[in-house]
């Protein structure tokens, strides 16, 4: 969850109202209550929520209803609807009109808790990612919000919202791009989103790995060929380039091209024309390229690789891609994520994690970055048969963790000592130690240390610690 967000429920119900109160309050929450629709507005005018829980069958105005007026009122306001009378209708109602999400009552309040948690985190990366000083700006962050949406790019580190703002900035422009970084990292998301939040957008998108096609098949792919051209060449073929004129190409693996193909991509780029196979005319392309490379391209143009002109001419920017290791704050958003995403893909009542798979999930190292989350999280969906995914559904290469090591040992005081006192100073350093690790992330933290978040957050307002200091890891406790 997201600390200190605000939540408003809206039911004519009182029981469900103090089942919903409970749970968000443990995680956190502040909560609001109304009992009707017109309440619910009133405490609206008078001070906006981050989301709004809301039934839709109420006896004053439906939540449909309220969600249309509110709009009005908080267009930011996340709302989630819910009902015991389901029709596609109302669904469909809903959605149409701004709802994050629907649910049918009875529902797992496990559900509801990864359906808060998503739309918060949403909201939370949309008001980074957009930041705006002006109307202008404010436009241009919704475009980038909505195309980092819909190219399915999740994280909420430092480390991603840099790249989030690299994507901003950049997507406006006509330059090329080169995207950097190990592979499975989510450079072709990347290089979707940098398309879908430029001028681009209505176009073409066509992406193509360098590295799957051997030279001549790859030029013909890339540049068409024209009947005759070649044995089996029956008719006139457009290459990916000119196919995808007015949009943009995304050349995947580009330094495993051979030194023939990047002296024929590098006259294109300067020229903008290209000659299909066999071809005797120029034909003109209008496309942006976005290349990108899990080699050191530097090193592979001093091995003679790779050449310097044409490196010059695609990294005109570029963005780097942390590996998954460098961005550990964003596994658990990736895992319910992908959870979230096959679940629903294979039909089945999987809603969340358990604290030891999560554990796991933290501690390994993911030498397949992203790509080898996504596949450990879709085997265990397939797997499971709970309602969370258990610590056995995980590969065993995740599951063996090192033992857990103390590595400031501790020293017994000289002479005598009170036990309680000590073992009080002993339990605030290893939490602090904890949340330096975490970068005062609470949820993390109480994975680590094996205890429920409203133990671990009793424990630390017990012990006078300010999870907030420890952000950016430079906090002492």
């Amino acid at each position: 969850m997201i600390p200190k967000a605000s939540i408003l429920l809206v039911d004519d119900e009182p029981n469900i109202i103090e089942i919903l109160e409970i749970m968000l309050r443990d995680e956190g929450m502040e909560v609001q209550k109304a009992s009707s629709a017109r309440e619910a507005l009133d405490l609206l005018r008078r001070n906006p929520v981050d989301a709004v829980i809301s039934d839709i069958r109420m006896p004053d105005m439906s939540g449909v209803d309220l969600l249309k007026e509110a709009r009005q009122l908080s267009p930011d306001t996340v709302f989630i609807l819910m009902t015991a009378f389901a029709s596609t209708e109302t669904a469909i109602d809903a959605l149409q009109h701004g709802a994050y999400d629907y649910l049918t009552k009875p529902f797992k309040m496990e559900e509801l808790r990864n359906i808060v948690r998503h739309s918060l985190e949403k909201k939370a990366l949309k008001n980074e990612v957009a930041a705006p000083t002006n109307e202008i700006e404010a436009q241009q962050g919704q475009k980038l919000f909505q195309a980092l949406h819909r190219s399915q790019l999740v994280g909420k580190s430092k480390k991603m919202l840099e790249v989030y703002r690299t994507v901003g900035t950049v997507a406006m422009g006509e330059s090329t791009v080169l995207i950097a970084g190990e592979s499975g990292t989510g450079k072709e998301l990347v290089a979707r989103a940098v398309h879908e939040a430029s001028l681009r957008k209505d176009r073409p998108f066509v992406s193509i790995n360098c590295g799957a096609f051997p030279e001549t098949l790859l030029e013909s792919e890339l540049f068409g060929y024209m009947k005759g051209a070649f044995t089996g060449a029956n008719a006139n073929k457009k290459g990916l380039l000119e196919a995808a004129d007015g949009g943009s190409v995304f050349l995947d693996e580009i330094g495993d091209m051979t030194p023939a193909m990047q002296v024929k991509l590098l006259r294109v780029l300067q020229e903008r024309k290209l000659r299909p196979l066999g071809g005797t005319h120029e034909v003109p392309v209008d496309v942006r390229v976005i290349a990108a490379s899990n080699r050191d391209l530097h090193a592979a143009i001093q091995r003679g690789e790779f050449r310097e002109d044409l490196y010059y001419r695609i990294a005109v920017i570029t963005i780097e891609l942390p590996p998954l290791r460098d961005r550990k704050e964003d596994i658990d958003l990736l895992a319910f994520h992908f959870l979230t995403q096959y679940a629903e893909k294979c039909g089945k009542r999987v809603f969340s994690i358990s604290p030891e798979a999560l554990r796991c999930l933290q501690g390994y190292h993911w030498p397949g970055n992203v790509r080898e989350l996504e596949n450990t999280i879709e085997r265990a969906v397939a797997l499971e048969t709970t309602e969370a995914v258990q610590v056995d559904r995980l590969p065993d290469a995740v599951r063996k963790l090192p033992p857990t090591t103390m590595r400031d040992p501790f020293t017994l005081p000289e002479g005598s000592f009170h036990l309680d006192e000590f073992l009080q100073s002993l339990e605030r350093d290893i939490i602090c130690q904890v949340l330096r690790r975490t970068e005062g992330n609470q949820t993390l933290a109480a994975v680590y240390l094996q205890l429920t978040k409203p133990s671990l957050r009793h424990r630390i307002q017990t012990l006078g610690i300010d999870p907030s200091a420890f952000r950016g890891n430079v906090s002492s406790c």
